[in-house]
């Protein structure tokens, strides 16, 4: 039996409650986040984040209306219009104004990062062009399990969060040594110094 099940058996064999994310979650609004210039460079410190699929869509030299997101402290930026959202534990600034940086109740004694883990199982396809939030997404509920289950849900799932960042990073690198040596492979322009025959037309 897995410590997983033997955490359930023991703390919750009856089941678990459920509550609704607004009641487990603050908001607040980015209005003092939102980056002031899109001349995004590298060489800059801070990202710019967007709660879309890009995640990062540059890097600025603003110092002023920075996030202050941590390891010890982080959010959940929550786009309002698409309901996409990501964890973020780093500094940033954002570029829309229609996120929501969400952060656990004062009330809340449970883990935040499992509660994101949760969120990740609501399906839910936003179709109006409305803000979501309020009206519809804090009302869904999810599964609060006793904190030491929360702990070792979030433990699994980060490791294997961890797994698959590795093996896309892996894979990455491979098709990019696919790419190489295929290219690498298909130059017929020189071969062994010279060049290679052309097809006579091309010299007509």
């Amino acid at each position: 039996m897995s410590k997983l099940q033997e955490l359930i058996q023991e703390l919750c064999p009856e089941g678990v409650d459920y509550k609704k994310l607004g009641e487990l979650l603050d908001y607040e609004q980015p209005t003092k986040y939102i980056v002031k210039s899109t001349e995004y460079d590298t060489s800059y410190d801070i990202p710019v984040l967007t709660a879309g699929q890009t995640f990062i869509l540059g890097y600025t030299n603003e110092k002023f209306g920075v996030y202050k997101a941590s390891q010890e402290n982080p959010t959940i930026i929550f786009d309002d219009f698409t309901t996409s959202f990501h964890w973020v534990d780093f500094e940033f600034k954002i570029k829309s104004s229609a996120m929501k940086m969400l952060r656990p109740k004062d009330t809340f004694d449970g883990s935040f990062k499992y509660v994101y883990y949760a969120m990740k199982c609501i399906k839910y396809e936003a179709v109006d062009h409305t803000r979501h939030w309020i009206s519809k997404y804090s009302q869904f509920e999810i599964p609060v399990p006793p904190l030491e289950v929360q702990e070792e849900i979030v433990c699994i799932l980060d490791h294997f969060t961890n797994l698959a960042a590795e093996l896309q990073a892996e894979l990455q690198a491979r098709k990019e040594q696919y790419e190489y040596y295929r290219n690498k492979l298909l130059m017929f322009d020189k071969i062994g110094g010279g060049y290679a025959k052309r097809n006579l037309d091309e010299n007509e």
